[in-house]
C-alpha cells in the first residue's frame, strides 16, 4: 500500500467555490486518547487495528508537556505513541480526507497500520523508533492562533485502507532533542463527503474547507512506495481528473479520463540533474501489455512522457516550440498541460505529451516488422536522431566516416528491436546520401539533395530550430525517419524535439538572439552533420526557404500571432504556475543554465517574448535566398492575369484578359510556399473561397496561383491570405 505523505497547498490556497463536498470531522485533538510513553518502544503493531491498547494510560489530546497548550501532561520524554478509534458507517460515501496536524517536533501518522502523513523525521515507510529524534525544531501553531498542517489522503487510499465498523488513528510524535522544554500532539481527522451525506461531527471553528482542486487535469501515479528510476521502468497505477473546459478538478473527483496500469521511468540526460524529474511512461492493461488509450483528447496510443520544466520558469518552452512544428502543417508532438501527483506527493506543473514514434496518428509511415528484411519492405519505415551514444555501442546506432564523432541512435525501432538486415539498410543507406552530399554533385536537383531528403520537410525544421536558437539543434534530439521506397524514397527532418533549452534559455556560447543556431553550434565545439551545411549551400534550397519564410511570418509566424500564444498559453497556467514555484522556489535563482534570473514568472515571461521578437527580426533581416516569382512562360505577351484583392481575408477574384477564348481544359491551380496544390478553379469561376481540396480552410500566409493551358503553367502570380 502507497504512503500517502503530501502536504497539497502548504500555502496560498484557493478555497473552493461551490465545492461540491461536505467536510465533517471524526477525531479531533481533544478527544480522549490512548498513549504510551516513549521511554521503550511499544509493540510492533501497536499502530494496527487490531492491536488492544487496554493497557496503556488514556487522557485527553493533546498529550504533551510545555507551552501551555496540553489537555493531559506528560514527563520529559523523546516521543510519545498515541492511538484513537472510530467508527465508519458507511464507507462508500467517504470521498477522501485530510489530516490536521499541529506538532512539536515531528510525527509519523497510520491509518488502519498504513503510512498516511509523516513530518520532519526519518524517511517514508520506515518507522521512528523511540528515542529517534527529530530532524529539527518545529513550533507548535495552535495555541499562537496559527492554523495546523494539512496532509492529504485520496478517495481511493481512503476506500482501500478503511472498513466499515471500528478504525484506528494511530500517531508517534518525536522530540528533537532529549532535553527540549516542549511536546505538542494536537490531530484532527476529517472526511469529504457528497453535498447532503453526514457521518461524523463538526469541523473545528478553524477549518477552511480545502480547495484540493485545479482548473488543469490532475494526474495521479503511485507507485506503490517504488522509486522511479532510469530504467527499467516500474509498474504503477496512474489516474487523471479531467472535467472538461471551465470546470474545476478536484483531487477527491473520482478518475474519468484513465485509471489504470502504467509502467514509468526517468527519461533526460542533462534533466536528471533538476530534482523535479521528466517521466516516461507505458499505459498498459491488467496483464502488463501495452494499451493504447486516449489519454486528455489526444489520439490513442501507449507510449507517453510526462516533461517537467524546471529551468525554464516560463514552463511553456516546449509547449511553444511544439505549436509551431503543428501551425507548420508537420506533425508534432501534441501536448496537454496538467498537474502532477506521484505517491500524493505534489509535484508541479508539467506537460503531458506524445513520444515520438511510428503511428497513424504521430510519424505516420509503414510499420516495420521482424518480418520485413528485403525488397521494398525492408526500406521503411525507420525512425533514427542524432543523439548521444556514450557507450559507442553498435547496437544503440552508429557513425559514419563523414563525421565520425556525430552519433545516429535507432528510435523506432530502437536497438532492442531492430534486426541486422534493418540496421545495414538504414546505416548503409544514410551513408548512400552523406556519399552524395559530400561529393560533386551534392546540388544537382535530379541526383544530388533532393533525390535523398524531402527539402520541405528540412527547411521546417531548419527554421523551426533557428526561430529558437535551441544549444542543441542539429545535434542531439534530432529526429529523421524513412517511410518505405514505395511510399517515399526520401529522408524527411522531424520531429522537433526538446526546445527546454531553446528560445534564449542557456547562458553559455551565443545566448543572443543574433546569429545562426548551426554556425554557433559549430563555433562553440559541436560536431554537427556536414550534410547539413551542404543543403545549405544549394541556391535552390535557400531562394525555397525564403519564401517558406516569407508565407510563414505572413500567417503562423507573425510576431502578433506568437506574442498572442505565450499571453494565452501563460493565463492557462496563471492559477498552477504560483503552486509549481511553491513546490520548486527557483524564481529569483539560477538554476542552470540560465542566462538572466527573473524575480517573477511574468519576469521569465517578458524575457521570452523580447527575445522572441529580436530572433525573429534578425531572421528576416538575415534570411538567405530570393523568393521571387515570374511570369516569363507566358503563352504570349499579352496574356495578363490579375488578383484582387491582394492581400485578401475571405475571397480572391482573377481577371483574364489578352487570352481569347478560354478553354473549357484550361484551370487556376493555388499551390502553397513549398509547392503542394491545394486548390484548383475553373476560368468560368475565376475566384478562389480560400478553402483547400480537403474542404479546411487555408492558414493565412503567402500562396501562388498558376494559369495552365495545355498541361502547362503559362502564367504565376503571387497571393497573400490574411
Amino acid at each position: 500500500m502507497a504512503m500517502m505523505l503530501m502536504l497539497i497547498w502548504p500555502t496560498g490556497q484557493i478555497f473552493a467555490q461551490g465545492s461540491p463536498y461536505n467536510w465533517e470531522t471524526a477525531i479531533y485533538a481533544d478527544d480522549v486518547w490512548s498513549y504510551f510513553l516513549g521511554v521503550s518502544h511499544p509493540s510492533p503493531v501497536w499502530h494496527l487495528a487490531p492491536f488492544d491498547d487496554s493497557g496503556w494510560p488514556t487522557g485527553q489530546g493533546s498529550v504533551g508537556y510545555g507551552d501551555n497548550d496540553d489537555n493531559t501532561i506528560i514527563q520529559p520524554v523523546t516521543s510519545v505513541f498515541m492511538r484513537h478509534e472510530f467508527t465508519v458507517t458507511d464507507k462508500e460515501s467517504l470521498l477522501g480526507a485530510v489530516l490536521h496536524a499541529d506538532y512539536d517536533d515531528a510525527f509519523v501518522a497510520y491509518l488502519n497500520g498504513t503510512e498516511i502523513a509523516r513530518a520532519n523525521i526519518g524517511e517514508p515507510g520506515v518507522m521512528p523508533l523511540f528515542f529517534n529524534l527529530a530532524d529539527g525544531d518545529h513550533e507548535a501553531q495552535l495555541y499562537q492562533g496559527g492554523d495546523p498542517t494539512a496532509f492529504f489522503v485520496s478517495g481511493n487510499e481512503v476506500e482501500q485502507l478503511l472498513i466499515e465498523g471500528v478504525n484506528v488513528l494511530a500517531v508517534q510524535v518525536h522530540n528533537w532533542s532529549s532535553t527540549s522544554s516542549d511536546l505538542t500532539s494536537n490531530f484532527f481527522l476529517s472526511f469529504a463527503l457528497q453535498q447532503g451525506d453526514t457521518q461524523f461531527g463538526a469541523t473545528p471553528s478553524w477549518f477552511s474547507e480545502p480547495d484540493f482542486s485545479s482548473d488543469l487535469p490532475l494526474i495521479m501515479i503511485d507507485t506503490d512506495n517504488d522509486e522511479i528510476v532510469d530504467e527499467p521502468r516500474i509498474d504503477a497505477h496512474m489516474s487523471i481528473i479531467d472535467n472538461g473546459p471551465g470546470n474545476r478538478n478536484y483531487f477527491i473527483d473520482p478518475p474519468n479520463n484513465y485509471d489504470g496500469q502504467i509502467s514509468i521511468e526517468i527519461r533526460g540526460a542533462s534533466s536528471q540533474m533538476f530534482p523535479k524529474k521528466n517521466y516516461g511512461f507505458e499505459t498498459q492493461d491488467s496483464q502488463g501489455e501495452n494499451n493504447n488509450v486516449s489519454l486528455l483528447g489526444m489520439p490513442e496510443e501507449n507510449d507517453w512522457v510526462l516533461h517537467g520544466p524546471y529551468s525554464d520558469k516560463t514552463l511553456l518552452r516546449n509547449v511553444l516550440a511544439y505549436e509551431m512544428g503543428k501551425r507548420t502543417g508537420r506533425y508534432s508532438p501534441r501536448t496537454r498541460l496538467c498537474e502532477l501527483y506521484i505517491n500524493d506527493d505534489y509535484r508541479g506543473v508539467y506537460v503531458l505529451t506524445e513520444r515520438i514514434k511510428q503511428d497513424n496518428n504521430r510519424v505516420d509511415i509503414a510499420k516495420l516488422t521482424e518480418n520485413d528484411i528485403a525488397g521494398d519492405e525492408l526500406t521503411g519505415g525507420y525512425i533514427f536522431q542524432i543523439d548521444r551514444n556514450a557507450t559507442g555501442d553498435p547496437d544503440i546506432g552508429w557513425t559514419t566516416p563523414y563525421t565520425p564523432w556525430l552519433n545516429y541512435v535507432y528510435d523506432d525501432p530502437d536497438g532492442d528491436d531492430i534486426l541486422q538486415q534493418q540496421r545495414n539498410y538504414i546505416s548503409s543507406t544514410m551513408l548512400s546520401f552523406e556519399a552524395v552530399m559530400n561529393g560533386p554533385d551534392f546540388d544537382n536537383p535530379t541526383i544530388g539533395y533532393a533525390n535523398w531528403m524531402d527539402v520541405g520537410s528540412f527547411i521546417d525544421y531548419f527554421l523551426i530550430n533557428e526561430i529558437s536558437k535551441d544549444v542543441d539543434a542539429f545535434k542531439l534530439s534530432t529526429f529523421i525517419y524513412k517511410d518505405k521506397d514505395s511510399n517515399d524514397p526520401r529522408f524527411n527532418m522531424g520531429p522537433i524535439w526538446d526546445f527546454n533549452l531553446g528560445f534564449g534559455n542557456f547562458d553559455f556560447c551565443n545566448p543572443n538572439p543574433q546569429g545562426w543556431a548551426y554556425d554557433f553550434s559549430q563555433t562553440c565545439g559541436s560536431i554537427l552533420p556536414s550534410w547539413l551545411f551542404r543543403m545549405l549551400e544549394v541556391d535552390a534550397v535557400n531562394d525555397q526557404m525564403k519564401c517558406r519564410w516569407e508565407s510563414l511570418r505572413m500567417g503562423t509566424f507573425h510576431t502578433d500571432t506568437l506574442m498572442h500564444f505565450i499571453d494565452s498559453m501563460s493565463m492557462v497556467v496563471d492559477e498552477s504556475r504560483q503552486r509549481n514555484f511553491e513546490r520548486w522556489p527557483v524564481l529569483g535563482e539560477w538554476v542552470w543554465p540560465n542566462p538572466q534570473i527573473g524575480e517573477t514568472f511574468q519576469d521569465e515571461v517578458d524575457y521570452l517574448k523580447n527575445w522572441l521578437q529580436a530572433r525573429l527580426n534578425w531572421m528576416d533581416q538575415n534570411m538567405p535566398g530570393t523568393c521571387l516569382v515570374s511570369s516569363t512562360i507566358s503563352l504570349n505577351e499579352q496574356v495578363k492575369i490579375a488578383a484582387f484583392p491582394v492581400p485578401f481575408s475571405e475571397k480572391v477574384w482573377f481577371d483574364i484578359s489578352g487570352f481569347e477564348p478560354l478553354f473549357s481544359a484550361d484551370r487556376i491551380e493555388i499551390t502553397d510556399a513549398l509547392g503542394s496544390k491545394i486548390a484548383v478553379i475553373r476560368p468560368e469561376a475565376l475566384f478562389w473561397d480560400g478553402q483547400r481540396l480537403n474542404g479546411t480552410p487555408a492558414s493565412p500566409g503567402i500562396y501562388f496561383y498558376h494559369y495552365i493551358h495545355d498541361g502547362k503553367s503559362v502564367f504565376t502570380g503571387k497571393l497573400i491570405k490574411q
